[in-house]
């Protein structure tokens, strides 16, 4: 017979237990587009439609490792999101924002 998972885990030291959990937190902060639409409780269906494409472009960006950042940004706010672009340096973060000015301009041309 099988364990129930929070069984496993109230057998685990404290310490592993915190360990655990941090790696589990930082999976969720690292997705892949396909997995990111599955946590948002999207289809590839309905995202497709608030993009206004067919499904198979859904399929086929989710598998893309190389694509425009308008294309993703896009695929972010479709969602409910907004994308971010950092760099990080020793020093701290910085937000590259030249991305979005050019994303004004097009809208304000379009």
């Amino acid at each position: 017979m099988a364990k129930k998972f929070r069984d496993l885990r109230q057998t685990m030291s404290p310490d592993a237990q915190a360990r655990a959990h941090e790696k589990t937190m930082a999976m969720k902060t690292a997705l892949p587009l396909a997995e990111l639409r599955q946590a948002r409780h999207f289809s590839q269906v309905q995202l497709a439609s608030e993009l206004e494409i067919k499904q198979p472009a859904v399929a086929k960006l989710e598998k893309k490792t190389d694509m425009y950042i308008s294309t993703l940004r896009r695929f972010i706010e479709a969602m409910g999101g907004q994308l971010e672009i950092r760099a990080r340096f020793a020093e701290g973060d910085v937000e590259i924002n030249q991305f979005e000015e050019l994303e004004d301009k097009q809208q304000s041309t379009g």
